[in-house]
């Protein structure tokens, strides 16, 4: 029991000595620590009282430099305000100065201005006195020659109006002479230039087609039995076939080129067919114009794309084709008008035309003649018509109608298409004529020029181009020459039919002759 309680008391003292311990260390690290806070504020104070000196110290010294600066700008500010009440006191007296000269200029404006008021008094004055002696020595010459001023003024320009009527008649009749021989001149380079630049090859078309054969037996069955075949071949083409002599060949004979076109198709068809008889002809002249008609387009189409135009009813290209089996004069229609296009586009491109406009025109200007043997009309009409039918431009239908002069032309694209086609019909060679026609022609020609009253002798020269008429001088003047020329040339337009142009001379000469003896 009693170790117990001495443990007891043991414990307990050691309890009470460790927290006295544990008391005393505190107290201890307490002093320590409250001496090193002392210690940090001194420092922290040393370094506070370090940094107010600088503080005091830099503010001071800044204070003195934005003193220094203030004192510097204050100088400153005072001299510019000097120099400007100085600048401002020069304007004021150079102000004033101008103020003093501008008063001197006006008093001597005003003297001046007196002294003109005095001058145009005197002068009106002055004025006066030699209106009142114009007027009494205009009286007097009056007097002395018997007119009054207004009847002498009415002779006077009378008499410079005549001479000014004859100047200025001579003048125009001078110039338009040399515009006359410059336009003339200008033109043939033009038409020249353009024949020049488009040179087509000229080939008449005949009448006939040859067509070969392989054997002469093949004649035979042409013919057929108590000639059927034959018989039939030109019932349904329209087209004569003579058989002759001539070896392993037929001769198709038409006026119609497309006729003879699809004859010769048949024909050949039915000699590689082998089978000739009456329905078998019959069926493949059917099938040949089927084919004939894609051919007509084809044909077409490859007119409008050498010429570049381009938008056609497929109708009226249809159209176009068959002028590749028409003629006129042995020139070939289709031939013929893209030779009319390609020169009225050369000629619209020199005059700064549409060229695309004036080779349509030109291509469209003879379509009437592809149609003309199957409507009733001329194929200027027809054309027209067919023309306005497929929407064509105004210009268009106006050189169809034009181009033989059955109409006014309204545009220079329809005057360029009628010289282009004059251009492609009168070139050498390209129209064949028989010499019956051509010696007709040049007879009736000259019987226009004989008939005329006043005429001595009519002479058809250049091949029926140029008609020459020699008149009788002293019946005829010089202003009735140019009236049988018109008459002549409206009577050749009127009776007869021609290709290309005539030029109609006049000639009205006057020949002295003596005889030396």
């Amino acid at each position: 029991m009693n170790n117990i309680v001495f443990s007891i008391l043991l414990i307990l003292i050691g309890l009470f000595v460790g927290i006295i311990f544990m008391i005393i260390l505190n107290s201890i690290k307490l002093m320590n620590a409250s001496k090193k806070v002392q210690n940090l504020i001194k420092k922290k104070k040393k370094e506070a009282d370090k940094l107010k000196r600088d503080s005091i110290l830099e503010a001071k010294e800044e204070n003195h430099r934005l003193k220094n600066e203030l004192e510097k700008e204050t100088k400153e500010k005072k001299q510019e305000i000097k120099d400007s009440e100085e600048r401002l006191l020069a304007r004021e007296e150079s102000v004033d100065r101008r103020d003093q000269n501008l008063q001197n200029r006006e008093q001597m404006l005003e003297d001046k201005e007196n002294n003109l008021i005095l001058m145009q008094k005197e002068l009106q004055e002055k004025q006066m006195e030699l209106e009142e002696t114009k007027n009494e020595q205009l009286k007097q010459l009056e007097k002395i020659a018997g007119y009054t001023k207004k009847q002498a003024k009415e002779q006077i320009m009378k008499k410079v109006e005549d001479m000014m009527n004859l100047e200025i008649a001579s003048y125009i009749k001078d110039r338009e002479a040399e515009a006359k021989l410059q336009a003339d001149k200008n033109s043939k380079e033009m038409l020249v230039g353009t024949m020049q630049r488009y040179a087509a090859d000229i080939a008449g078309e005949q009448t006939v087609t040859v067509v070969t054969l392989p054997n002469d037996d093949m004649k035979g069955r042409i013919i057929g039995r108590e000639g059927r075949n034959i018989r039939t071949l030109e019932a349904v083409t329209g087209v004569d076939l003579i058989i002759d002599d001539t070896p392993e060949a037929i001769v198709l004979s038409s006026f119609d080129p497309y006729r003879r076109e699809i004859a010769r198709l048949t024909l050949e068809t039915l000699i590689k067919d082998g089978r000739i008889h009456p329905s078998r002809i019959e069926e493949v002249y059917d099938k040949t114009l089927k084919e004939m008609k894609a051919n007509l387009i084809e044909i077409g189409n490859n007119a409008l794309f050498e010429l570049g135009i381009t938008k056609m009813e497929p109708e009226l290209v249809e159209t176009i084709g068959k002028l590749q089996f028409r003629t006129s004069y042995g020139q070939n229609a289709l031939k013929h008008s893209i030779e009319v296009a390609n020169l009225a586009g050369l000629l619209a491109g020199e005059l700064g035309e549409n060229i695309t406009l004036a080779k349509r025109a030109g291509l469209l200007h003879d379509i009437g003649k592809a149609i003309d043997h199957e409507i009733e009309g001329s194929h200027v009409e027809i054309g027209a018509n067919l023309a306005k039918k497929y929407g064509e431009n105004e210009t268009v239908i106006n050189a169809i109608e034009s181009h033989h002069g059955d109409k006014e032309a309204t545009s220079v694209i329809s005057t360029l298409v009628a010289i282009a086609d004059a251009i492609s019909a009168s070139r050498p060679g390209a129209r064949n004529d028989s010499l019956e026609n051509y010696i007709k022609r040049l007879t009736e020609l000259e019987q226009i020029g004989d008939d005329m009253e006043g005429v001595e002798k009519t002479f058809a020269v250049g091949a029926g181009r140029e008609l020459r008429v020699i008149v009788k001088p002293e019946e005829i003047d010089d202003l009735e020459s140019h009236k049988i020329a018109r008459e002549i040339k409206n009577k050749i337009e009127e009776t007869l039919q021609y290709p290309g142009t005539i030029k109609v001379v006049v000639i009205r000469e006057t020949r002295v002759t003596e005889e030396a003896k």
